[in-house]
């Protein structure tokens, strides 16, 4: 009379263990979408934060007065622009990158020039958010770091040669970065040498009888 309840409890407990299994599962994925889901929207931030760089660079430039430099020297001159008396300011704050948690960027460098043209993440971590972009960044899609979004004034995509120059937007840096931070002009790719090509019979007795 007993074996029937032993069964059940058997049951019982075995139906037990695949209950806290599927819950087990099913919170590990909530986990995971929900981690996916915040990554997501450090993205987006990311992208709405390099926009107002780019913005405040170019405002910068803009209100550059004539045979001053159209870059700024620092991140902290976007706050406060040194140029004028009155306070002018061309971004409201120096944003923490939604993606490292600190307040620390890459600085692009025109080449031969001491002024900043875009900053970019110093995250390594491949994106998640590869295409569809906004028209002002076309230039992020397929990219494989989230340091190669590099947000520039003028264009996503940064011209050739620009040096990579990480800063601590925290500590504001000196009104003029030691030049060895500004990369050296790349060296000229000589011209291809074409070598001219051999006169067949035909043409030359043609020159001949000219």
């Amino acid at each position: 009379m007993q074996r029937p309840a032993r069964r059940q409890c058997g049951f019982t407990y075995l139906g037990l263990i695949i209950l806290v299994a599927i819950l087990g599962l099913v919170g590990a994925a909530g986990l995971k979408m929900g981690s996916l889901l915040q990554r997501q929207a450090a993205e987006q931030e990311l992208l709405d934060i390099g926009a107002q760089f780019v913005d405040a660079l170019q405002s910068y430039a803009g209100a550059t007065p004539a045979g001053q430099p159209q870059q700024p020297p620092t991140l902290a001159a976007l706050l406060r622009d040194p140029r004028f008396p009155q306070v002018r300011r061309h971004l409201r704050k120096l944003y923490v990158d939604p993606i490292t948690g600190r307040a620390e960027w890459g600085l692009l460098y025109q080449p031969g020039s001491q002024g900043i043209i875009g900053v970019h993440s110093l995250s390594s971590s491949a994106p998640l958010k590869v295409g569809n972009f906004d028209a002002r960044f076309t230039g992020f899609e397929g990219r494989s770091r989230l340091s190669e979004w590099q947000f520039v004034a003028g264009g996503p995509v940064p011209p050739a040669g620009l040096a990579l120059v990480p800063a601590d937007a925290a500590a504001p840096p000196a009104l003029f970065p030691p030049p060895q931070a500004v990369a050296p002009a790349s060296e000229p790719v000589p011209a291809e040498v074409v070598e001219p090509e051999e006169e067949t019979g035909a043409e030359q007795e043609a020159r001949n009888l000219l």
